[in-house]
């Protein structure tokens, strides 16, 4: 699984429901939410 920063829980959390996608740029990034509190989370880079 993917680790992101949740930025309410000031911790890293494993991604529930991980989505990859690209920004403007081109650079891959993966976008889900926080299994503790529900919040959206964001990671740059790959899988």
């Amino acid at each position: 699984m993917v680790e992101a920063y949740c930025v309410k829980c000031r911790a890293k959390r494993e991604v529930k429901d991980p989505q990859e996608t690209k920004l403007k740029n081109g650079r891959p990034a993966v976008k889900g939410t926080c299994p503790t509190c529900g919040t959206n989370v964001f990671r740059i880079g790959k899988m």
